[in-house]
């Protein structure tokens, strides 16, 4: 007997009528017409179950506190760091506590269980980190946290960022962050990343650098992440967020670039709502989107996982917490629609990030954790189209979030009564 039976899903890999058996917190069957007794059963109804979004970038120090200490009335990345630099002062452990507990909330409610976040760690008090180290255990139950220390102001820059980035990770933080392109000067970029990368090797740490955040296509900090990588031995372990001046380099130095990225296992994590809301910004017009380029990295088999980055901040107004607003962006932006790309878009924000962020136990397999979703689509393509209702979120076998799948009622002569948006789902030809 199990604990949980989800019958008639359909999977993201195009398998229809399949029944996923759960038991003790993980996946113990997964295939048609599983006969036995289950002490509760989902009917899928053919609805697409997935395993968890994933965000593998975010600022959860910061979400949710947009208008404080007051609005970014020029929308620029540079206004967005110097609020961020006038409210850091002021922040408190309780508020940032509070802030990334309703964040976490709406998360689980779009069926976001696992986030890297961030942290500020330019500040020598480490509030931000104190906060998030216990957000991360009090959310353990329904998400998984992954904490990166960030050097906002520069890991040279900032006037105590060395010292405090290495007690934030004496304190339990995950991950070596970064900034590059922030440094004073080209060389003391460089130098960061060197210096980083020596820190991530030395502590057996993953690495995950805002690296190349601008238009300027002479900002390479990548390549050099690239080489580090290699010469610390950490292939598999790095990863390169934004690189928005990929966006504008010429496609001589990307075709060097790209495969020196692949040699080093580096994954690429763009984020598109707010690369495309902060960039090319200095343009009149043609005006560049500032989007990397996520169709190249991934022909060239480099991980893309993408990242919603911020949610009400001083940097971006906007934002859902939901991954699929964030995939459906990136469709239009790269322009990217057919039906296998918007299924490689769906693998961004779920299998590309998990492995990128190294989670383990995640996915559909037997023996995976009993995580998932059933959304109110049909396949990944109308999943990104939609941007559907998740009527059931699963965590360890658990239902821990739900809702109503989303039906409009019609008052039409001769029409019928409920129209259920799911129902418009294409035949794609084989």
């Amino acid at each position: 007997m199990f604990d949980l039976l989800i019958r008639n899903a359909t999977l993201p890999d195009g398998r229809k009528g399949i029944d996923i058996a759960v038991q003790d917190g993980r996946i113990a069957a997964v295939e048609p017409g599983i006969s036995a007794e289950s002490g509760q059963v989902i009917d899928a109804g053919g609805l697409l179950v997935s395993p968890p979004f994933v965000d593998p970038h975010f600022h959860m120090d910061a979400t949710l506190s947009l208008g404080l200490p007051r609005m970014n009335t020029s929308g620029t990345l540079l206004e967005g760091i110097a609020l961020w630099g006038e409210l850091r002062p002021t922040l408190s452990k309780e508020a940032l506590i509070e802030r990334a507990l309703r964040y976490c909330d709406l998360a689980v409610s779009k069926g976001l269980m696992a986030v890297r976040s961030h942290v500020d760690v330019s500040d020598a008090r480490l509030v931000t980190a104190e906060a998030l180290l216990e957000v991360r255990d009090l959310v353990k139950p329904y998400l998984d946290l992954q904490l990166v220390a960030f050097p906002q102001d520069g890991y040279y820059r900032g006037p105590e960022a060395e010292a405090a980035l290495g007690r934030a990770l004496d304190m339990g933080v995950d991950v070596v962050g970064g900034i590059p392109h922030f440094e004073r000067t080209m060389e003391d970029g460089a130098r960061s990343v060197e210096a980083l990368c020596r820190i991530a090797a030395d502590r057996g740490l993953m690495v995950d650098m805002h690296c190349d955040e601008t238009d300027d296509p002479m900002s390479r900090h990548v390549e050099t992440l690239a080489a580090q990588t290699v010469r610390f031995g950490l292939q598999g372990r790095v990863a390169g967020s934004h690189l928005t001046s990929m966006h504008s380099m010429d496609n001589y130095y990307v075709s060097k670039l790209l495969p020196l990225m692949a040699e080093a296992q580096m994954a690429a994590i763009p984020n598109p709502l707010i690369n495309i809301m902060l960039q090319g910004r200095h343009d009149t017009y043609p005006k560049r989107r500032g989007l990397t380029r996520i169709p190249q990295l991934m022909e060239m088999g480099i991980p893309v996982g993408l990242g919603q980055d911020c949610v009400m901040d001083p940097w971006y107004s906007m934002g859902t917490g939901d991954l699929l607003d964030v995939a459906h962006m990136a469709v239009h932006a790269t322009q990217m629609g057919s039906v296998a790309d918007k299924s490689a878009m769906f693998d961004a924000v779920t299998v590309n990030s998990a492995r990128i962020m190294g989670l383990e136990g995640y996915g559909l397999e037997v023996g995976c954790h009993a995580d998932m979703v059933i959304l109110q689509a049909q396949d990944p393509a109308e999943a990104i189209r939609l941007r559907p209702n998740r009527i059931k979120v699963i965590r360890r076998g658990r239902v821990i979030a739900e809702t109503a799948p989303e039906v409009s009622r019609l008052s039409l002569d001769g029409r019928p009564e409920a129209l259920d948006p799911a129902s418009y789902a294409p035949v794609h030809a084989s």
